[in-house]
């Protein structure tokens, strides 16, 4: 069997699954997954490898007890067997109180995540995307270490009332660290798309190769509050403890930031900076993504936080049953809506200031008030009269994104970022804030 299936195909094997089922309700998820990678080091490749993957998931449930039962076996004898795996299990298994019967027949919106640009690429074809990297970093005579990764596959799932869901989808991320030869001086870079005709290697590698040269004789400046320019790969591990906290069901029972006294939430209160919004959209041609959730939920447009105010939080069918509420899946994208200030007009803007090109190393300090500890790494500039004077040794800080994005002052254009810390995909914007605090120094470059 094919590992990447057609609409078609995938419908087949899927009704083909659901016909073995004598259990109340069944519902079946199928994915394949192929795909390559290059990593070098030391400005030499060190390995290449391929992906292939395909696994098939059957959930089977009697009333409120439920089995689920995995396979990577296509043959109708080891399909039956699965659904009787997982029958098996569910009989054996309590009663979940907090289940909720399969969705009938869905409508789902289209979202074009798949590029043929990257499910053609070949390893010649990333080999030369890493050559144009590697060629510059020798030629200026720093180490370069990076990761290139790309994939293509599909998911889809049908269920004993009818819902049938199938998305294909391609993504490439690439990501670069430059040091220079004495170690003092280190600069990063990372790129992600769906269509692989938008990565330019050799342009991100020449922002590396500039941060890692600029930032070889940093210099110990006092901790203290600064105003920051964040790039937004900075932006994007502060911001994304954010998305991750907008559960309804943590709110409404008192655990996260998003809970008010009297078992409340925030919704409809107004949380940050007016010009702040952030919202999802499956359909948006820069960060396409799946039009279904995993319980086969539709996703839709969906307003997190608008001009400042909480105007959703994401419910499971469970929860929203219980509560009374629309049930809105968690996102499966996550935009923040930029401004107009370019990171030049930032800069020009700032009397004093650090430039942030990375923050990582993200822990939660405080769930409450969603306070973080990190630090900076791979250039760290200050600002002085509108211009970058000189490299800084990197800082721990301590700052909630929220109170970040009430100490807003600029906002760039949005751009796709791939998060250092979880790996996700988001459009965040350049940011300026003020006062944002540094605690210590730290000697990481």
């Amino acid at each position: 069997m094919a590992i990447i299936l057609t609409e078609a195909e995938a419908k087949a094997l899927l009704t083909k699954v659901i016909s073995y089922s004598k259990a109340d309700e069944c519902e079946v998820n199928l994915s394949g997954q192929a795909g390559g990678n290059l990593r070098y080091a030391r400005n030499e490749v060190s390995t290449s490898g391929s992906l292939i993957n395909k696994n098939l998931q059957v959930q089977s449930s009697f009333g409120k007890k439920v089995g689920i039962a995995t396979i990577d076996e296509f043959d109708d004898a080891s399909l039956e067997k699965v659904v009787r795996r997982a029958e098996e299990l569910a009989q054996l298994a309590p009663e979940n109180p907090e289940h909720v019967g399969v969705l009938g027949p869905q409508q789902y919106l289209k979202s074009n995540g798949f590029f043929d640009s990257t499910a053609k690429i070949t390893p010649d074809i990333r080999a030369d995307a890493v050559i144009k990297s590697l060629q510059l970093s020798r030629e200026q005579n720093l180490v370069g270490a990076g990761f290139l990764q790309d994939t293509y596959g599909y998911s889809a799932m049908m269920n004993s009332k009818g819902l049938f869901a199938y998305h294909p989808s391609t993504n490439v991320n690439f990501s670069l660290t430059v040091r220079t030869n004495d170690g003092k001086g280190s600069g990063y870079v990372a790129r992600g798309y769906s269509d692989f005709s938008k990565l330019d290697t050799a342009a991100a590698t020449r922002i590396a190769l500039q941060k890692a040269q600029g930032s070889a004789e940093a210099r110990a400046i006092e901790p203290g509050k600064y105003t920051v320019i964040l790039e937004p790969t900075a932006a994007a591990v502060l911001l994304e403890n954010i998305f991750f906290n907008m559960d309804a069901r943590s709110a409404d029972e008192g655990r996260s930031y998003f809970s008010k006294s009297g078992g409340k939430s925030r919704l409809g209160d107004k949380i940050v900076d007016e010009r702040i919004t952030i919202y999802s959209d499956p359909t948006n041609p820069e960060l396409p993504a799946s039009p279904w959730s995993g319980d086969g939920r539709p996703q839709e447009k969906t307003m997190w936080i608008e001009k400042g105010v909480v105007k959703n939080l994401a419910y499971s069918r469970y929860w929203a049953q219980k509560q009374g509420k629309k049930a809105t899946p968690n996102p499966n994208n996550v935009i923040v809506m930029g401004g107009t200030s370019s990171l030049e007009d930032m800069i020009k803007s700032t009397q004093r200031g650090i430039l942030v090109t990375k923050l990582w190393y993200i822990r939660e300090v405080d769930p409450q008030t969603i306070l973080l500890t990190g630090l900076t790494r791979d250039g760290t500039f200050y600002i002085e009269n509108g211009k970058i004077k000189h490299p800084v040794k990197n800082f721990r800080f301590n700052e909630s994104p929220i109170i970040m994005l009430n100490n807003l002052e600029a906002l760039g254009k949005s751009e796709r970022v791939v998060s250092t810390e979880s790996d996700q995909n988001y459009l965040i914007p350049p940011m300026k804030i003020r006062e944002f605090t540094f605690t210590s120094l730290s000697d990481a470059v």
